[in-house]
């Protein structure tokens, strides 16, 4: 025969756990609901800067690129160049980032040489290599303007 006092320790714990239980199940539902609504804004958000970025280099005018028989001029990256080109114009790497339609984090990779940009890429450096900072200056104010008038509507 068991001792009572293990049965009854045991009966005890039985209904601690279901009475927790009870309690946690609703807490449980509701964070999952809440996540599966962040996952959902978390994608909402991205669509969203996606079109943004569209427009914007649609605002901008990017140059159209070239025709197929006309002869490409390479044009090479050195990671030293960007760093001081984006320091000649006082630039933050977001900012530089926003003139090129890339990440801050993309600039940054770039100029630490852990990461090359793609061909298309090494055409916008080479286009801004001209500028100076009030042409720098006022595209990205084409830029913000650009970003605001597409959020308002949206």
């Amino acid at each position: 025969m068991s001792n009572i006092g293990t049965v009854l320790k045991q009966e005890i714990t039985r209904l601690s756990r279901r009475e927790s239980r009870s309690q946690i199940h609703p807490t449980r539902k509701a964070t999952a609901q809440h996540r599966r609504d962040i996952a959902a804004l978390k994608r909402q958000v991205a669509q969203l800067e996606r079109q943004v970025g569209l427009f914007s280099r649609k605002a901008l005018g990017t140059p159209p690129a070239a025709s197929p028989h006309a002869p490409v001029k390479r044009v090479r990256f050195v990671a030293k160049g960007l760093r001081s080109q984006r320091n000649h114009l006082g630039l933050s790497a977001a900012d530089f980032g926003k003139l090129l339609g890339v990440s801050a984090q993309s600039i940054y990779n770039w100029e630490r040489e852990s990461a090359y940009p793609r061909g298309e890429q090494v055409a916008r450096l080479a286009a801004i290599r001209g500028i100076g900072k009030r042409e720098a200056e006022n595209r990205l104010k084409q830029l913000q303007s650009a970003t605001a008038t597409i959020r308002a509507k949206a």
